[in-house]
């Protein structure tokens, strides 16, 4: 006589056949397919991940790199102003060497004149710009600095820029120093 373990193991088995007899074939090519499916969605997750990794680092290289390239700009950024910068420099000290020894007043002037004129052109071909013209017309708190108020001589000058204390200069579009003014109460 069979023990009931035996017995249950004749079952199951009778039931697997029975099941895969009713289970057409294309069921089971499925439940095949699944598992093969698995793996490949799997291998996919894997794939997935490491091009996320691969993204992730060559972008934290990318960060560090500009980082490093902007903090070097800024250092070398007023490199080539001061490079323009220099020859006006030895002029300023040929000029002083060649007025000790000169007594002409005039051509001193002329050619601390020069000099200025040398220096002026090379910042405006930096961009810097003088702030022109302020005088008779009305405060702007944007680009100048009320420093004082006197009375008016004039009716029309109320509210007005009467003076210009210090020239103001723009680079671009931003103010590099405000102008300080004078105006009219």
């Amino acid at each position: 006589m069979k023990n009931k373990e035996e017995l249950d193991q004749e079952l199951n088995y009778q039931a697997e056949e029975q099941i895969m007899e009713e289970t057409p074939q294309s069921e089971i090519e499925a439940l095949s397919d699944t598992g093969n499916q698995g793996a490949k969605l799997e291998s996919e997750i894997t794939d997935l991940k490491d091009k996320y990794l691969r993204l992730y680092s060559d972008f934290e290289n990318f960060r560090k790199r500009t980082a490093k390239e902007r903090i070097d700009l800024i250092k070398t950024a007023s490199e080539d102003v001061l490079k323009d910068l220099i020859p006006v420099v030895d002029d300023f000290e040929r000029a002083t060497k060649a007025s000790e020894n000169e007594t002409d007043i005039v051509k001193i002037r002329e050619g601390n004149q020069l000099i200025f004129h040398k220096l002026v052109r090379i910042l405006e071909s930096k961009g810097l710009k003088v702030m022109d013209d302020l005088i008779g017309k009305p405060f702007n708190p944007d680009t100048q600095e009320a420093i004082t108020q006197i009375p008016s001589p004039k009716e029309e000058l109320k509210g007005m820029v009467v003076d210009v204390v210090e020239k103001g200069y723009t680079l671009g579009d931003k103010v590099v120093r405000y102008a300080k003014v004078v105006t009219g109460a």
